[in-house]
């Protein structure tokens, strides 16, 4: 079935040829007639059927076709063999041969009894072999060169022809490969060549370039194969004219001519296809690279675009003209900085216009499209220019007036700093009155260099600049400046007189404007604008300053207050001008390195590192940026004039401000990033286009010195505003950014904590943190335990915090910078409620301690110094003052019974006491008290109250009580408020250690149980320790600060009138003042 679908190759049937029963030799018969050669093959007979027809097939279709028209010669070489192989040769032939025949001629056998066999049958049975053609048999190689030419037949056959059977079949092989090949590689181009006419251009530079990349790629690949087939054809060509190469006098047959035509014929074909090829690529390259020219055009061209329209947008934002030249100049400053990018904006855009007209001059295809785009952007241009330098001219002007009035106002204080450095004493001479006046004729000299002169011609001049704020500081400034002619015009009188004729002693007076000097009470918004004092120097005092009929004054109160205003001003021009700096390097850093971590052409040089931690790098600059730029600049600003009131403006944003916290809890996070990239390319090219002579880390600490840089202003602010109305404020706004220092110190050591598996936000505000001593004692413990752990202190960082106490042990600190930041190991906690305090343990200054469950658990714990310890003393006594505070109010509440006294009466000791801690308790009976507590006079003055008094009563000698709980509620007294009430006798228990200092005195231990026998004359009282059963004085003012009152030491009496209960409670109180030292990581 193969013959019938497709033509017989020699590849496929090279094994039968091989056999070589039958091979064109390539010659031909005399009317060129193509020649098969049936050589001698003894297995002819044995061959199949199929094999036969195939070879037969496949040598008549290697011919021409005008030679096969003809009719083959069939040359059958039968010498050897017999008549029966003839036989069977001739009636094959008859009966398959494919094509046409000329004549048949046989070399019949050669021995004589076969060729008179052959001689005889064949003259019976010519018939039997139906050929159409004459059959000739030849006795020998003679006879048949009368037939043929001798040069057309083999040696073999006694020809002169060269033949190879394996090289023609070497030759076939090769020929019809490579005709397959160029068919091929015809049809692949031809199929390449249709789909990139139907491909339809993509409408984005990524699909564009991806799309122009694989056709390339396709079209290399074709290139690539056609020089494969041209190599093969060259290589076949040069094969097949290797015997002419050899031999120059070589004549090639007629086969090998028709070889060398086919291979000369297929290589014309290729080269044709290809030249085809190569026109249409480059139409198609042309009009792809032209697409993506447009997709790259058209992309530019938004991005452009909408650049300038951001700068546009941005432009339209310089409306102000500044509030002073300072400010004035930041905002020129800021718009030529807005320039410089402005101009990198425009010349983009003016160059893609440029590359535009190329495209154009380039005939593309797209002229239509890319024709208003280029015009659009130099409209665009040219406009942004204008406005950028009318806005410029605008602000310059604005600048040139501001420095007019900045220097009259100027001049306006140089002249107060004259008139207060004045030595009143050499006034009063006449040598000192001349050189007085001649010092202020010299400074009025300067007056046209300085003052503003004609104020409509400023309204004219400067119209264009002028809003209602400008006209209203101009006219301020004006004003000053008359007020600042009169005081000192009343000066040159006064001293001239004094110089004219010295009658007495006298104090010149101090000329200042005759008006109420007022202070703003409110804000700056609503201060009244007059002339009066605070005009010309600031002043916050109120008063009335009075010109003395006599000439004399009293400069040292004046002068002092002109020193301040004028040093408030400055340290006001510091905070504004050091803000508006501080603004600026944050965008400088958000737009030159946070921003650019988003930009796709720098994304190549961000490592993995750096990768998707923008926010880890910056924290919350961002929200620190806008709410300095947006909200705390501009309200520090309404205050320039009235630096001593600027307090309120850090009051009023003292909770915005906590933001820092947040940075600087970051801020580790983002120290160690950085160490692992600070050298990466990423952030070396924003250096450099920043122009910074600084790296990003040093940017990266602004926030955090520029909250520390607040208190040091603040406090230069308070120095001088002594007595003013704002002085409060200032105070008060200084605690609080130190507080906020504190809670930022403070955090950074909360967040180094491990190991708590709990929620730190649980535990409430943190109050405190920082390193001791502590030993442990326990009460049950072993003897050589507890003296073991006396002497064995554990080094460790407490936090206490408003419920809990942490101990942890603090770890090593490694690395450099925020990296060396220790850690800290949670041990243990103490919850608050549950705890006491002894103030004073072992004698130590330095030492107190801190106990739980009616000290079964003692912790000595040790300052590094005694002002460190009467801190966190004062500082846990409050927050347990609050606790007691919050139960008493609680229980008040819930309680509906009536308290009343029983058997024994309370009376204090008017001896006012220090605080002590209390212990938590046991008892099982929580009744209300029969004391109210509740008394408003106990807490009254509450920011003066340092602790209160605790007694603990017995109704019953019997009844003993040894439990103590914080939870219950405390009685709480003062001696001066109970009216000298004397302490009534009954039993106390002891709630701290007492020493005796006197052979009189007794020592008491922490849960004593002591009973009061008399009180004595001398402050002291007599008492007997139930446990030693030993009787002693107690100084009446150490007694209190051991014994506490509790719920156990009233008795209830019910409407049964039975049932009594005895409780006792334990905790303490304290109130602390911790500064803030540098914030550390």
């Amino acid at each position: 079935m193969q013959q019938e679908s497709s033509p017989l190759c020699a590849a496929d049937i090279s094994p039968d040829l091989r056999k070589q029963f039958a091979f064109l030799s390539g010659g031909r018969g005399q009317n060129g007639s193509p020649i098969i050669i049936f050589p001698e093959y003894p297995a002819f007979g044995e061959l199949e059927e199929q094999e036969f027809h195939n070879v037969l097939t496949y040598l008549t279709s290697i011919p021409s076709l005008s030679s096969t028209g003809v009719g083959f010669i069939l040359v059958i070489d039968r010498r050897q063999d017999r008549w029966a192989s003839v036989k069977g040769t001739l009636l094959r032939i008859a009966g398959s041969f494919p094509g046409n025949l000329q004549l048949v001629l046989v070399l019949r056998p050669t021995t004589l009894f076969q060729r008179t066999i052959s001689d005889i049958l064949f003259k019976f049975n010519k018939d039997d072999f139906k050929m159409k053609v004459p059959v000739i048999m030849l006795s020998s190689v003679t006879e048949l060169h009368s037939y043929i030419d001798r040069t057309q037949l083999t040696q073999e056959l006694g020809g002169t022809q060269e033949y190879c059977h394996e090289k023609w079949i070497s030759h076939r092989t090769a020929i019809e490969g490579f005709a397959l090949m160029v068919k091929k590689t015809a049809q692949t181009l031809q199929s390449f060549g249709t789909e990139l006419a139907e491909t339809e251009l993509p409408n984005d530079v990524e699909a564009t370039s991806n799309l122009l990349a694989i056709h390339t790629e396709k079209k290399d690949k074709m290139k690539d194969d056609l020089r494969i087939a041209l190599c093969q054809g060259g290589r076949l060509l040069e094969s097949i004219n290797e015997p002419l190469v050899k031999d120059p006098d070589y004549t090639m047959n007629q086969d090998e001519l028709e070889n060398l035509a086919t291979v000369q014929r297929l290589l014309g074909q290729l080269d044709e296809t290809e030249t085809a090829f190569d026109d249409f690529w480059d139409k198609h390259q042309t009009k792809l690279e032209q697409c993506l020219q447009l997709r790259h055009f058209e992309q530019d061209y938004r991005e452009v675009r909408g650049h300038l329209d951001l700068v546009y947008e941005r432009l339209s934002g310089f409306s102000e003209v500044g509030i002073s030249p300072a400010h004035a100049e930041h905002i020129l400053k800021e718009l030529t900085i807005h320039e410089e990018r402005a101009c990198e904006v425009l010349d983009r855009a003016l160059s893609l216009a440029c590359d535009a007209d190329l495209l154009i001059e380039a005939s593309h295809y797209a002229v239509d499209s890319i024709l208003p785009k280029c015009s659009e952007l130099r409209v665009v241009c040219e406009e942004i220019s204008g406005v950028l330098n009318e806005k410029k001219a605008h602000l310059l002007k604005a600048m040139e007036l501001h420095q007019s009035l900045e220097k009259a106002s100027k001049w306006c204080d140089d002249g107060i700093y004259l008139l207060a450095s004045q030595p009143v004493d050499k006034c009063q001479s006449q040598d000192g009155a001349e050189s007085a006046l001649q010092e202020i004729e010299r400074y009025l000299d300067t007056a046209n260099q300085h003052k503003l002169t004609d104020l409509s011609a400023i309204w004219r001049e400067y119209e264009s600049v002028l809003t209602q704020d400008f006209r209203d500081q101009v006219d301020k400034v004006f004003q000053k400046q008359l007020s600042m002619q009169e005081i000192f015009e009343k000066r040159r009188i006064s001293l001239k007189k004094l110089a004219a004729k010295q009658t007495r002693p006298v104090q010149p007076v101090a000329p200042r404007p005759e008006a109420i000097i007022k202070s703003p009470i409110l804000s700056p918004a609503h201060r009244e604008k007059t002339i009066d004092g605070d005009i010309i120097n600031g002043n916050c005092r109120k008063g009335e300053m009075h010109l003395q009929s006599d000439g004399s004054r009293h400069p040292s109160v004046s002068d002092e207050e002109e020193n301040f205003a004028v040093l408030r001003r400055h340290v006001m021009n510091e905070l504004l001008e050091t803000e508006r700096a501080y603004v600026e390097e944050l965008l400088c850093v958000l737009e030159g390195y946070a921003a650019e971590m988003d930009n796709p052409a720098m994304a190549h040089l961000i490592p993995n590192t750096l990768l998707h931690k923008k926010d880890i790098l910056f924290g919350n600059m961002p929200e620190i940026y806008q709410f300095h730029k947006k909200t705390f600049l501009r309200e520090l600003e309404t205050y320039t004039d009235y630096p001593e009131l600027v307090g309120r403006c850090f009051l009023e944003r003292m909770t915005d401000l906590q933001i820092y916290e947040k940075y600087c809890q970051n801020k580790p996070r983002s120290e160690s990033l950085w160490r692992q990239c600070s050298d990466c390319a990423f952030f070396q090219e924003c250096q450099k286009k920043l122009e910074h002579k600084l790296g990003l880390d040093s940017y990266l600490l602004k926030p955090v010195q520029r909250i520390t840089k607040y208190q040091l202003l603040l406090k230069e602010l308070l120095k001088y505003s002594k007595g003013c109305d704002g002085e409060e404020d200032l105070q008060e706004a200084l605690s609080s950014i130190l507080g906020i220092l504190k809670a930022v110190n403070d955090s950074m050591h909360l967040i180094a904590i491990t190991g708590y598996e709990g929620n730190l936000s649980d535990l409430g505000r943190l109050m405190m943190q920082g390193s001791f001593s502590v030993w442990l004692e326990h009460k049950k413990g072993h003897a050589k335990v507890k003296d073991l752990a006396r002497f064995k202190p554990m080094q460790r960082h407490l936090f206490l915090h408003e419920k809990y106490l942490l101990f942890c042990k603090k770890r090593e600190e490694n690395g450099e910078g925020y990296e060396k930041a220790p850690s800290y190991s949670f041990k243990h906690s103490l919850n608050m409620s549950a705890v006491g305090i002894t103030e004073n343990a072992k004698g130590d200054n330095k030492k107190f301690e801190i106990w739980c469950n009616s000290r079964e658990e003692v912790y000595i714990v040790q300052a590094a110094t005694p002002e460190i310890k009467t801190a966190w003393v004062n500082e846990i006594r409050k927050v347990l003052t609050g606790q007691l505070k919050a139960c008493r109010e609680a229980r008040q509440q819930k309680s509906s019974d009536q308290l009343t006294p029983t058997s024994s009466s309370l009376t204090l000791s008017p001896f006012k006491t220090n605080p002590k801690s209390l212990k938590k308790g046991e008892d099982k009976k929580p009744e209300p008290t029969a004391a109210d507590p509740s008394n408003p006079a106990l807490l009254k003055n509450n920011d003066k109250v340092k602790g209160f008094t605790k007694v603990s009563l017995s109704m019953d000698a019997s009844e003993e009580n040894d439990g103590y709980s914080s939870a219950e509620d405390p009685m709480n007294s003062d001696p001066e408020d109970e009216g000298g009430k004397k302490l009534s006798p009954g039993r106390y228990v002891v709630v701290a250690d007492h020493e005796k200092s006197g052979p009189q005195e007794l020592t008491v231990k922490s849960g004593d149980t002591v009973e009061l026998v008399r009180e004595g004359d001398d402050g002291r009282w007599f008492v007997r320790n139930l446990r030693t059963n030993k009787e002693g004085w107690v100084p009446a003012a150490n007694l209190l600060t051991l014994i506490r009152q509790s719920k156990s030491s009233q008795s209830l009496s019910s409407s049964e009138g039975s049932g009594s209960g005895n409780l006792s409670t334990s905790s303490s109180c304290s109130e602390t003042y911790t500064s803030f030292s540098d914030i550390k990581t």
